[in-house]
């Protein structure tokens, strides 16, 4: 039987290496949302096409304590006149889950 205090530096070091894996899958996760549930259609990471890029929309919620939830909330609801012209227009099929993991990783993207 292996000691506690033996093991703590080996289940230390798998700890950090999850700790360090797990917003990286985050962020695979996210990506793969945002492609399966359509919003690349409209929106890239990094160009403009219809509607902003991801990394604009990152850039002018940064800092924004409130940020995720008006995202939420766009993306719910649709929106108009924040980036143009062209509506968003509103996604409620897209699960709690899933919009939360969308908008984590466009907040992520710089």
């Amino acid at each position: 039987m292996m000691n506690l205090k033996s093991a703590l530096p080996g289940l230390l070091g798998v700890i950090l290496t999850l700790a360090g894996v797990a917003p990286a899958l985050a962020q695979d996760a996210g990506k793969e949302l945002a492609n399966k549930n359509g919003c690349m259609s409209c929106h890239d990471i990094g160009t403009k096409v219809i509607g902003p890029s991801f990394i604009q929309v990152a850039e002018k919620y940064r800092g924004q304590k409130d940020a995720a939830q008006l995202l939420a909330q766009k993306v719910r609801e649709g929106g108009k006149g924040n980036w143009g012209r062209v509506p968003m227009p509103p996604h409620p099929q897209i699960k709690d889950a899933e919009l939360a993991s969308i908008i984590t990783w466009v907040l992520a993207q710089k």
